[in-house]
């Protein structure tokens, strides 16, 4: 019997900890998931026996090592800061790893390591890295086996909430990590466009927006992503004129967002004195000039201009930033404040259901003519538990664990979903279980 580590029993594990279970019966398996709270790993396992919960600590050296030592492949969904925690130790005990988050540049490193271990470290399989990638080389090699150049990539991802819930001024509820969102963006973003480098600061990102309709669902606004340029590596697309990777939001939100970037709202590097006495009114006056007599509503319009437009002003009304009501966090950051109030206003309600899409645009040379493919990607949630957030995120990462257990993955070192005999089989069972891209060609010249 093989033994499966699932490290994190958090909100994007339920749909890899049910695929699991789900063939856990077939291939002889036994699933288990640790977590710092093992009612929670006991929550996602159920009555599966094929499944067990334990108490998990990756600071507590003796029990986590001899955890990982037992088992024969290990999944880590901690938090992204502790993965290079949990693949030292498989490295240590020759232990494949797979995990949905990005290979930082320390985790590259352990390379040959990995390596000389004789293991893969799998990262990237989730969402948003992972299916974007699987997605994108799919048509990259598709059309250089036809002879073809790639010109341009445009590439644009977003979880937002279904339309059927969107019932808010923003068309905006919280479907991921809320901190996340709110510190979107920050540093400089910079892309290539026609040969020429591009790189837009914090402070007027989200005044760079580009407008796309997707499938059926309607417009949507995208902002740049921070780092557009490393995908030409990753991609091998070294010599492309166009590359940008960007967010999707629904119209109207990056002006209004840009109101708190324009503030200072979403800065994290500093406390505020008194903060839990503060009001939320008196929170966004901190930001502006000192006019004892001019009310915070006029001195925020005339401060920043898209506070001006009517529409954007409902926006902030609704989020009740003028309202008197105490803020109650001690000592606060003004992201964490922001972030307080925004998750009293955005969460999603009981019923609702959350959606991904996923948007790839390639211009490329064939035969002589300019073509285009837009490649597109919508998944909705099934419920407050199978969002679509966990759905796209879980399975493709449990369908790599899967092939890895049955001996079909052999890669060594750490790896991305970016080669064919990775992401083909992956791609063909995400696209049976209804994760699927709608493609359509057009002739540009």
């Amino acid at each position: 019997m093989k033994k499966v580590l699932i490290l994190g029993a958090g909100l994007s594990t339920i749909s890899l900890i049910k695929y699991l279970l789900k063939n856990a019966a077939i291939y002889d398996w036994q699933i288990i998931v640790g977590d710092l709270s093992e009612k929670a790993a006991r929550d996602k396992v159920g009555q599966d026996e094929r499944g067990r919960a334990i108490h998990f600590n990756i600071a507590d050296e003796t029990a986590s090592r001899k955890t990982i030592e037992e088992v024969d492949v290990v999944i880590s969904m901690l938090p992204a800061f502790l993965h290079i925690l949990v693949i030292e130790k498989c490295i240590e005990f020759k232990k494949p790893m797979l995990s949905a988050s990005y290979a930082t540049d320390e985790i590259k490193a352990l390379d040959e390591r990995a390596v000389a271990a004789g293991i893969p470290i799998f990262m990237e399989l989730g969402v948003d890295p992972g299916i974007d990638h699987m997605s994108a080389m799919k048509v990259i090699n598709r059309i250089k086996d036809e002879g073809g150049e790639v010109t341009s990539f445009y590439s644009f991802t977003g979880g937002l909430v279904a339309p059927e819930y969107d019932n808010n001024p923003w068309n905006y509820k919280f479907t991921w990590n809320p901190r996340n969102v709110v510190m979107a963006g920050t540093g400089v973003s910079q892309y290539i466009n026609n040969g020429r480098y591009k790189y837009i600061p914090y402070f007027r990102l989200f005044d760079r927006i580009l407008n796309r309709r997707v499938l059926k669902y309607g417009d949507f606004e995208i902002y740049p992503n921070r780092d557009s340029l490393k995908y030409r590596e990753i991609y091998d697309l070294k010599d492309i004129p166009s590359m940008f990777r960007g967010t999707m939001r629904r119209p109207g939100f990056s002006k209004a967002w840009n109101v708190f970037v324009t503030l200072g709202c979403t800065d994290d590097t500093y406390r505020m004195e008194n903060s839990e006495n503060m009001s939320y009114r008196e929170f966004i006056n901190t930001f502006l000039k000192y006019q004892p007599d001019v009310p915070v509503e006029i001195k925020l319009q005339d401060y920043c201009p898209n506070a001006a437009d009517p529409i954007v002003f409902e926006k902030l009304k609704w989020l009740g930033i003028f309202s008197d009501r105490k803020i109650g966090l001690k000592n606060a950051t003004p992201a964490q404040i922001l972030q307080k109030l925004l998750e009293e206003k955005w969460s999603m309600d009981p019923e609702d259901k959350d959606m991904i899409v996923m948007q790839h645009e390639f211009k490329f040379k064939l035969n002589g003519k300019e073509k285009m493919i837009v490649s597109a990607m919508a998944v909705l949630g099934k419920n407050q538990e199978e969002t679509a957030m966990a759905i796209t995120v879980g399975t493709p990462l449990a369908i790599a664990a899967k092939l890895l257990l049955t001996g079909k993955l052999n890669q060594k070192g750490i790896q991305l979903p970016i080669k064919r005999e990775i992401y083909e089989p992956i791609l063909t069972e995400l696209e049976e279980s209804g994760i699927n891209f709608e493609e359509q060609e057009y002739l540009i010249a």
